[in-house]
């Protein structure tokens, strides 16, 4: 088969998969505008990932008083983080990338044995009980409009429970890593619960032959939860001209600075302002098309010294401000 055949054979069956598939689903809807305005810029809802404060205590109460103390009113929220406010055994936190061998080993085994024990939990816990949560949110002013559960490795049961939890704390989308059998599993269960499964990118976009498309096309409840800055320190390429072909299959955008594929160091998160990812292009385009996508702050550049994870989100929030306002 010729390369020319190959590609329109490719074609045909994205075409008439995704097609089938809105006959029976039509695709959904939804807006990116929190009740409360508050870290809302120019029209652009610009909110954090809680993994963000992962270098501080991180329960709901806490990560609720950082929000309020910054301004923060729209948060992507670490499944662990509400799970673990419902009952659940607790999720060992990564030791982080400087971790020592026997480290990685302990934080390994300690997971396993978190797993296994929240797998039992999920079978019996009361999925309303979610609905306590979202009024500490509501009574905060924070929309959650995501939920990171990462869902794909569960049971069937452990995903429906999943899409439940986001939907009672009023999220659009719940999230996972991008894959196919990720993308081909977890669409279908977006679909029955009316929501999105949104898929984060981290290096995937540098490989030869990688296409978002390939993964979107297997439901149309799938959307991308694109993360620009791994984007583009992977692909060194300009992320607005993959956000203007694909806008309306993007549900979210992580924000990070960082070098592109060709500088010394490569793909290395940087201070905002310092690196090479062109967040105010990125952040203009959202603002002047007015497209309906979710923009947060994910923390990942070392926290110089004297400061703290907290101080930088607020920094991080100030420099979409000047961006936007």
């Amino acid at each position: 088969m010729t390369k020319k055949n190959q590609t329109s054979r490719r074609n045909f069956i994205r075409t008439t998969a995704a097609g089938t598939t809105a006959l029976a689903f039509a695709p959904l809807a939804f807006s990116c505008k929190p009740k409360n305005a508050g870290s809302t810029f120019g029209g652009v809802p610009v909110g954090v990932i809680t993994y963000s404060w992962r270098s501080m205590p991180d329960s709901v109460e806490e990560i609720i008083a950082y929000c309020k103390a910054a301004n923060i009113t729209s948060l992507e929220l670490m499944g662990y983080t509400a799970e673990e406010w419902a009952g659940a055994p607790a999720t060992p936190r990564w030791p982080g990338r400087d971790a020592t061998e026997e480290e990685r080993i302990a934080y390994r085994i300690a997971r396993e044995e978190a797993t296994k024990k929240q797998k039992e939990w999920r079978a019996t816990v009361d999925v309303e009980k979610y609905n306590a949560l979202k009024k500490l949110f509501d009574d905060a002013g924070i929309h959650v409009h995501t939920v990171k559960f990462a869902p794909a490795n569960w049971s069937d049961d452990e995903i429906d429970y999943a899409f439940k939890a986001a939907k009672i704390l009023g999220a659009g989308a719940v999230t996972n890593e991008i894959g196919d059998a990720a993308c081909r599993k977890l669409g279908k269960f977006a679909e029955k619960h009316g929501m999105i499964a949104a898929y984060h990118n981290h290096a995937q976009p540098g490989e030869p032959g990688f296409d978002f498309e390939e993964f979107l096309v297997h439901s149309p409840a799938n959307k991308l939860n694109l993360d620009v800055g791994h984007y583009f320190g992977a692909t060194g390429k300009h992320p607005n001209e993959l956000i203007e072909k694909l806008h309306d299959r993007i549900y979210s955008i992580h924000l990070k600075d960082k070098t592109g594929v060709n500088s010394e160091p490569a793909n290395t998160n940087q201070v905002w302002g310092e690196g090479e990812t062109p967040l105010s292009d990125i952040l203009g385009l959202i603002k002047d098309k007015k497209w309906n996508i979710y923009a947060d702050i994910e923390l990942e550049y070392p926290i110089p010294e004297g400061s703290d994870a907290q101080q930088e989100i607020v920094k991080c929030v100030a420099f979409c401000k000047n961006i936007l306002s």
